[in-house]
């Protein structure tokens, strides 16, 4: 029989896998490189944790230099690339976002709405964790 003790921790080690995981973003491409490569794991704070309204950080305080993941209206995979420029347009403030392994920018303006995360750094080095992410990408077919 399972004690209540088993039990909290069965539920503390779901609970912290759930919040980890939620803090953790797979490279799918070389667009990053070489910052990070295809198949690294990043670590990132959200803008909505769990969707429940919870800020780790507002979108609208992203800075020139921050690598952020965000819905890109041109793939279906959430790109993670680095703010090269901020620009107001009609009062309305937009990104200028781009993998540092490409030649030029993203092809669109990227709103507040549409970053989802801001990978978090130690000094000036992202937080990462190299090659688990290709188990993943496998799985994926990607």
């Amino acid at each position: 029989m399972t004690s209540k003790k088993e039990i909290v921790a069965y539920v503390i080690i779901i609970l912290l896998a759930l919040l980890l995981a939620q803090h953790l973003n797979v490279v799918v491409s070389g667009s990053m490189e070489p910052e990070f490569y295809r198949g690294d794991i990043v670590v990132v704070e959200k803008a909505n944790l769990f969707g429940l309204g919870i800020q780790e950080f507002d979108p609208n305080d992203v800075q020139v230099g921050d690598i952020v993941v965000y819905n890109a209206e041109w793939v279906d995979e959430a790109v993670i690339h680095r703010v090269i420029n901020i620009t107001e347009i009609n009062g309305s403030t937009y990104f200028v976002i781009k993998g540092d392994n490409n030649d030029v920018p993203d092809p669109y303006y990227v709103s507040p709405d549409q970053i989802t995360d801001r990978v978090v750094t130690w000094g000036d080095d992202p937080l990462i964790i190299p090659y688990i992410g290709n188990i993943n990408l496998w799985l994926r077919g990607l």
